[in-house]
């Protein structure tokens, strides 16, 4: 037997079932291997779970399985303190809602690698969204999340575009836990989320659901040729000749390369990249796993 589904981030799902134990009359679970094409990357990926209450679940669990409410709050301790602008709005349930829209993260792998890619998305974004200093109470790194949006006067960062035109009136500055900016990415993610952000970018600072998947797109979608983050951090990106000529080779400093290379890789040790990896060794280690290798971009040539 074969399920399809038609979702709202434009894929299509074939299930191969075979059924499982029964739950009663009210739940079925059944053992799954599923295909997916998407067509944002045009790559197919495999899996395999139960589908239990008319939801799939991985075989290796979900985000909550990884990360409880109380690390989550350990990890961003500081994000609802008086002083944060976001106070109140970066939620747990939030995350877990939005991570499960995108099948793989936080899922790929085993144990230690996923405890990885939560580690270095959670640090990324706490390094775009910090209020943290160098005295800070609990270390500069225990505050992440604290702002919602580009701080300052930003500029409306509308560009010429016949796809994503800008809307009258609307402004696509930085916002949310990757500071998402200009039209053309508010309607890509908009687009891959089901949602007009063209029209309504401030749903990114009002809906926090909206907000973590804004960034879980940014962090899931390649940009050929360029891998995403999430491949990278997995394993299932394989650098080619011209990538290891120029330093790039898989570890948390490649993700950094993806997000900001332009502006910060290639030019030796600086503040910036070493305050992104301060926030990921942090969460590596509360989350009690090891760094891996190649945390830094110093010395790549940006993609």
């Amino acid at each position: 037997m074969a399920i399809l589904f038609a979702t709202s981030h434009r894929m299509t799902i074939s299930l191969p079932c075979t059924p499982g134990p029964s739950k009663g009359t009210a739940a079925m679970e059944a053992v799954l291997c599923l295909s997916i094409v998407t067509s944002l990357s045009g790559t197919l990926d495999q899996g395999c779970g139960t589908l239990r209450d008319g939801g799939f679940v991985p075989s290796n669990g979900t985000l909550a399985s990884l990360i409880s409410p109380s690390l989550f709050d350990q990890m961003l301790k500081h994000r609802d303190d008086a002083a944060c602008p976001a106070k109140g709005f970066y939620t747990y349930d939030a995350f877990v809602a939005a991570a499960a829209a995108f099948r793989g993260f936080a899922t790929t792998g085993d144990a230690d690698t996923r405890k990885r890619e939560v580690a270095a998305f959670l640090a990324q974004t706490s390094h775009e969204t910090t209020g943290g200093w160098a005295t800070a109470p609990d270390g500069p790194f225990a505050w992440g999340y604290c702002y919602l949006q580009e701080q300052g006067d930003p500029n409306d960062y509308c560009e010429p575009s016949s796809k994503y035109p800008c809307a009258a009136g609307k402004e696509y500055y930085g916002r949310g836990p990757f500071q998402i900016s200009y039209n053309y990415n508010y309607g890509s993610a908009g687009e891959a989320i089901g949602v007009d952000l063209l029209s309504h970018p401030e749903l990114v600072t009002t809906d926090a659901v909206i907000s973590f998947k804004t960034a879980i797109w940014f962090w899931m979608t390649p940009q050929s040729p360029r891998p995403s983050c999430h491949e990278v951090l997995v394993g299932k990106w394989t650098p080619s000749d011209a990538d290891r000529s120029a330093g790039r080779v898989p570890g948390y400093g490649t993700v950094t390369n993806l997000i900001n290379g332009g502006l910060e890789c290639g030019k030796g040790s600086d503040d910036t990249g070493e305050d992104r990896i301060g926030f990921y060794k942090r969460y590596c280690d509360i989350l009690d796993v090891s760094y891996g290798d190649h945390l830094d971009c110093y010395k790549q040539k940006p993609f």
